[in-house]
């Protein structure tokens, strides 16, 4: 039945000329990707044409990448494969804060700052007062946790998109909790900005009547010893794009208040406390009983 090709059997044809001493992860995510993507070639009833423009898509997403671009994170965001591929990497126990995408704007190395530090250094938007507390799932403070911090400036760019016109580590910062557990900084209140949509993705968008905005937001690494690892925005919920993200990185947990100050000495101000989930239940987790545990205790918290 495997011998010779068919196009009834075209996926088991293809799996079955896999070697014997083959990695099996290797083999399993292999043979499960040529299963799925035949069928969906049966299912749509691919034409050549149509299989000629997707060869050229890839070709021209390929050539479009160099050291500063990466088209195929990009397309991987647009589709909602970034955020998948994050949600099942990063599950946790309700109450925990959830995960997001990173973005390709982190930098390492941002100068630790003291608590109540603007980190706005040009000057523009509207100031925003970010404070809360970084703390487990019991509500108990964590002390040392790192809270770094990053977003664009009021027109929309990183600092690492305009060297040269705004100042290094522009809306940056790292802030170190203590006994309390809590932080605070002044940054600017976000605006949203659109991803890079020059390029084949970008024209891949605009095929499929979706806009290439993303909705405001601040960024947020959080670490802390014995704990998992928090990579995670907080969205302004007034924000146009709020809804419909380019890259679906907007989960409902994770708009945040952002609440208009009247003669306060800054413009806006968003509480959000931060809760970390320890490593040893993330292991856990990882179980198959594990799994099944979370599995009730979030269909009990939808009840």
């Amino acid at each position: 039945m495997t011998q010779f090709f068919t196009e009834e059997h075209s996926a088991e044809t293809v799996n079955a000329r896999m070697g014997d001493n083959v990695n099996p992860r290797l083999k399993q995510v292999m043979a499960s990707l040529v299963r799925h993507v035949h069928a969906f070639i049966k299912d749509v009833h691919l034409t050549q044409d149509e299989w000629d423009l997707a060869i050229d898509f890839f070709t021209r997403t390929g050539q479009i990448c160099s050291e500063e671009r990466q088209e195929y994170i990009l397309l991987s965001d647009v589709l909602g494969i970034s955020m998948l591929v994050d949600a099942i990497n990063n599950r946790r126990p309700v109450g925990a804060t959830e995960n997001t995408v990173f973005g390709p704007f982190h930098v390492a190395g941002a100068p630790i700052r003291q608590m109540g530090e603007n980190i706005c250094l040009d000057g523009k938007g509207e100031a925003c007062l970010f404070e809360g507390r970084v703390i487990d799932l019991h509500g108990n403070p964590i002390e040392g946790a790192h809270v770094d911090v990053w977003s664009d400036n009021a027109d929309g760019f990183y600092d690492v998109q305009q060297p040269g016109i705004q100042p290094k580590w522009n809306n940056r910062g790292i802030f170190v909790t203590g006994k309390d557990g809590k932080y605070c900084f002044v940054g600017i209140k976000p605006v949203s900005y659109p991803i890079p949509d020059d390029g084949p993705v970008g024209k891949m968008l605009g095929h499929l009547g979706r806009h290439p905005y993303r909705p405001a937001h601040m960024h947020f690494l959080v670490t802390a010893p014995g704990f998992q690892k928090l990579v995670t925005h907080t969205f302004v919920g007034d924000d146009h794009y709020v809804t419909s993200d380019a890259v679906f990185g907007v989960k409902r947990t994770l708009v945040a208040p952002f609440e208009k100050i009247e003669g306060g000495e800054t413009d806006w101000h968003s509480p959000f406390d931060f809760v970390l989930t320890p490593i040893a239940d993330v292991l856990r987790m990882l179980t198959p009983s594990g799994q099944t545990e979370l599995k009730e205790k979030k269909t009990q918290c939808r009840c």
